[in-house]
């Protein structure tokens, strides 16, 4: 599709070049650090922006089940993938009836296991709270939970999931806290505030809830900017590595993947990035074998969530 005022190719249309006909950046796979599993995009509520639109009622990816993600295991092992960490994302995991079953079998299989979750009802279920229980029994130092808090007040973070959200989040940190099951936060920047402010919010929430949690490192605390594909971003070229002083290895894709099952398939399939679900141009096929090849940065997000980080590729 050509630009009218331009004359030029539309943005994020031409996996190859970009709209001025430069050679667009493309990463590849790196030694894959991270396998995610997506167990499912049903969840217990509807946020006002989620990136994959889970809801009580988007079944868009079906739940995973524990012997297909025993499948992935296996052939993690037989392509040697330098995984250590195999971590699971929804919709909200705990909704899936095989969660436990499939953190057990990752965690069998030596790997550490990161389960990101809203720590509601789900999660609070006691059959739930009694198999997270054996698990860190069984695996000390092995399970990290990640939990959903998208600001460190009630009222921002219930105007994104719901009047209630914030304090029945924080009885389920405070059930992780007392049952010593690491935990960390992901919460959100968008808020009319700094980083630095946004981190001192948390850290005075920790502090006060007896969370311990590092409100300033960037694994402990993952604070994330909202992803608006409306928004205009420049595109990510090869020349822009060297004008930004980064490395394709510095971008996500470089060293994980993310498998999921889509509603009436027959069987699971590859996706390049946690957070392209719904783009097949992003679908690397069913094996790991064929999701070895690079990937090509054509959509937004590359850009602004996963590239730019604010910078700029202009010289």
């Amino acid at each position: 599709m050509k630009d009218q005022a331009l004359g030029e190719t539309a943005k994020f249309s031409d996996p190859f070049v970009t709209a001025k006909g430069e050679e667009r950046a493309e990463v590849p796979l790196m030694g894959a650090k991270t396998l995610w599993f997506n167990t499912g995009t049903l969840c217990n509520i509807t946020c006002a922006n989620c990136y994959i639109e889970s809801s009580p009622t988007n079944d868009a990816l079906v739940y995973l089940t524990a012997d297909e993600v025993s499948g992935y295991l296996d052939q993690i092992t037989a392509r040697g993938w330098p995984v250590t960490e195999i971590a699971f994302t929804g919709g909200e995991p705990f909704m899936n009836p095989q969660m436990i079953e499939m953190a057990r079998r990752a965690l069998q299989a030596g790997y550490e296991v990161l389960i990101l979750t809203n720590a509601m009802q789900p999660m609070m279920r006691p059959r739930v709270r009694a198999g997270l229980e054996a698990l860190q029994a069984d695996h000390q130092g092995k399970l990290t939970l990640r939990v959903s808090l998208d600001h460190h007040s009630a009222a921002l973070h219930d105007a994104e999931r719901g009047d209630g959200a914030f304090a029945r989040t924080l009885d389920g940190m405070r059930w992780l806290r007392d049952a010593g099951i690491a935990m960390t936060v992901a919460g959100r920047i968008e808020f009319s505030e700094t980083e630095a402010e946004a981190r001192a919010g948390f850290a005075a929430l920790y502090a006060a809830k007896g969370f311990a949690i590092d409100p300033d490192h960037p694994a402990r605390t993952v604070l994330f900017p909202e992803m608006d594909a409306s928004v205009d971003v420049p595109e990510i070229t090869t020349a822009c590595w060297g004008i930004l002083n980064k490395s394709p290895s510095d971008v996500m894709c470089a060293t994980s993947r993310m498998v999921v099952k889509r509603k009436g398939a027959d069987a699971p399939t590859v996706l390049a990035c946690t957070l392209l679900p719904y783009d097949a141009q992003f679908d690397l096929g069913p094996t790991l074998e064929e999701a070895e090849r690079p990937v090509r940065l054509n959509h937004p997000h590359c850009s602004k969530f996963c590239v730019l980080g604010g910078a700029s590729c202009s010289a």
